[in-house]
This record gives structure tokens, sequence and C-alpha cells, in this order.
């Protein structure tokens, strides 16, 4: 096991024993770790900013000049400093990436890029619809949907890469849980990889993705998509979305992959009831504490039926998913204000449009 570096000192055991999380609390901030993960040396350093223990957790709410000052004193308040400068750094301006399925079953539009010309022909359109990544997905990942094998995503997938990478100045981000597709999408051009398992599904992902140097978004769900739906639970849906970030980014840290090619994706919709998807929304800010890049991809999902249908009379239809794009759009301009700096969208016109008003608002 390589030794963690001082940059990734959000990711090292210690962070993982104390799983911080911090909020706003008026001028100063709330912090919360696991009290199980101080030590003596922890509690007494951190006492005197008025660290009080209930039960599994601790918390104190202090200013970051009190903080820095114990920072070279205690490896606990190195880390707690660290991720309040994470939340207080200068944020980046949001990007939106595309989405471009090319399977027959995925939620939105599946079928609709299933012939290669057309898909090609999408693609394009985003890039000059101000689209500033163009994620290709050959497998869907809607609720209930079953696997497809390697061959038939390659061959779903490839050929549009081939076809569209030398034809966009845009990176291409393959939407993929298998080694062998990200690899052959990598060797035709792509230069993210965009796994909703996070690298558990492919043993081999992090180690490709390590030696490719390509850039990659972990995201966070709760099952597989074939059951992610049944019965979702959480104690603390936020925690324990944070938490597994925080390990996944561990791995990939140990994997040798540079943390700037890391991203992170809450995962709304992906073993999420509507309140877990809408309290992970609400609470977005708190994943900037790990320093990284958010990605969220709410574009036309559920949750957004789910809050529309609530004020529609019993008899009326769900929306479709082409009917979400006002609450997608509203709900893509609450979370750049709360830090999300790549947007995966289907409608890619009017989320740029959207995004610069949330940005220049932010």
């Amino acid at each position: 096991m390589r030794r963690m570096e001082s940059r990734e000192v959000l990711f090292g055991p210690r962070a993982l024993a104390l799983a911080p999380r911090i909020e706003p609390a008026g001028e100063r901030w709330r912090i919360r770790v696991r009290a199980g993960g101080l030590t003596p040396r922890d509690r007494e350093t951190l006492a005197g900013l008025g660290l009080e223990a209930r039960g599994e957790l601790a918390e104190l709410a202090c200013d970051p000049a009190d903080l820095s000052e114990l920072a070279s004193r205690s490896p606990a308040a190195e880390i707690l400093f660290a991720a309040l400068e994470a939340l207080r750094a200068p944020r980046r301006r949001p990007r939106i990436m595309g989405v471009l399925n090319v399977t027959p079953d995925s939620f939105s539009n599946g079928g609709e890029h299933l012939d290669p010309d057309r898909a090609l022909q999408r693609g394009l359109e985003m890039a000059a619809e101000g689209a500033e990544l163009i994620d290709v997905g050959g497998e869907s990942t809607r609720p209930g949907s079953d696997p497809v094998s390697e061959d038939e995503e390659l061959r779903r997938v490839i050929p549009l890469v081939e076809a569209l990478a030398p034809r966009v100045a845009i990176p291409i981000s393959v939407d993929t849980t298998k080694a062998a597709v990200a690899e052959r999408a990598l060797d035709a051009g792509a230069r993210m990889v965009n796994d909703v398992s996070a690298g558990r599904a492919d043993p081999r992902m992090l180690p490709l993705v390590a030696e490719r140097g390509c850039e990659i978004v972990l995201m966070h769900m709760q099952g597989t998509p074939r059951d992610m739906q049944r019965n979702p639970s959480y104690g603390d849906v936020c925690g324990e979305v944070a938490e597994f970030l925080r390990q996944r980014v561990a791995a990939c840290l140990e994997a040798g992959i540079a943390l700037e090619r890391i991203a992170i994706d809450p995962g709304i919709g992906f073993g999420k009831t509507l309140e877990h998807n809408l309290e992970l929304l609400r609470s977005l800010g708190e994943l900037r504490a790990l320093s990284l890049p958010i990605c969220v991809a709410l574009s036309r999902k559920s949750f957004i039926a789910a809050i529309e249908r609530a004020d529609l009379p019993a008899n009326a239809p769900v929306p479709a998913p082409a009917e979400r794009r006002g609450g997608a759009l509203a709900a893509l301009a609450m979370c750049i204000g709360r830090g999300a700096e790549i947007l995966r969208v289907h409608d890619v016109r009017a989320s740029v449009q959207a995004a610069r008003v949330a940005w220049a608002l932010a």
C-alpha cells in the first residue's frame, strides 16, 4: 500500500475513520465526525473549539482560523481544516455533458440513436450546441434493466466513438462498467470513463484508468440497475453516499489514479426514493468538502415526474421523460448554486443557457 501524499489527506485512513461532514452555521461552520475515529489527543486538541460527543457522532462549531492553528498539531484537525478549505475554495465553472445513448431500452430515449449515422449527427449537434463533454453509453442502467454482453456493448459503442472523436474538439466519455469496453473506447479516442459502479463491477477498471491516465467519474448506487429501486433504504443518505464516495476515491488513489482526474456523482435515482433524491440535492454542497468535481445526472429522471404528479389530478398521466425538461432545468440551476461542476443532460442547448445564467447568479 503506497503512502498517501499530503494533498490526499482527505482520503487517508484517518479521514475514512472520521468521515467529516461540514455545513455553514451562521458565521461559523458546523463539523460532524465519527466519535470512534477520534483519538484522545484529537479530543484534547479540539476541546478548546467546543468539541461535543453525542453518541456515535461528535461535532464542533468553529471558524477556519481557529482550526488552522490546530492543523499542524493534530492529524484530525488537519483533515477537518482540509475539508473546510475545500468548501471555501473558489468554484470552477460548470460543464455540460451531453447524453448519447446507443441503446434500445434507455428510460429517456431508448432506440432513438441506434442508427449509427443518426447517433453521429446527434453527437455533432451536441458539440455545436455548447456541450463540453459527450457521454456515450451502450448499456441501459434504468431501473429494472438487465445487463448486456460485452460483445454487444462493444458493437454499439466503439463505432460511434471512432466516428465521433476525430470530428469534435471536446472530450468523449464512455458510460460503462466494463474495463474491456472502456479500453477499446479509449483506444478509439475517448478520454473519460463514467462508471456507475464506481469501479466495483470490474476489478480491471481502476488499474486501466490509472494506466491510461484518463479521467473517471465515480457514481454511488445502492444495489444494481436490476434491483436498485425495489426497496432503497438508508439511515443517513447524505452521510452514507459521501462515505461511499470517499472510500471509492481512496481505492482510486491506491490504484494509482491521480486525484485531479477523479469526479464524483451522488447517483440521483440509483437506489434512492424521491425523498432520498431530494435530500441529496438539497445537501449537495456537503460533497464539496471532498475537494473533487461533482457530477450530477438528473435530466428527465422520474423524481421530476413524481414531484409534478403530486400536484396533478389522480387520473392525470405521469409526465413522460421528454416532458420533464422544465423540472430538469430548475434542478440543474439549483445544483450549480450548490457546487455541481458537471451536469449530465439530454437537452444540451437549453441546459447550456440555464447553466450560464445559474453560474452568473451563483
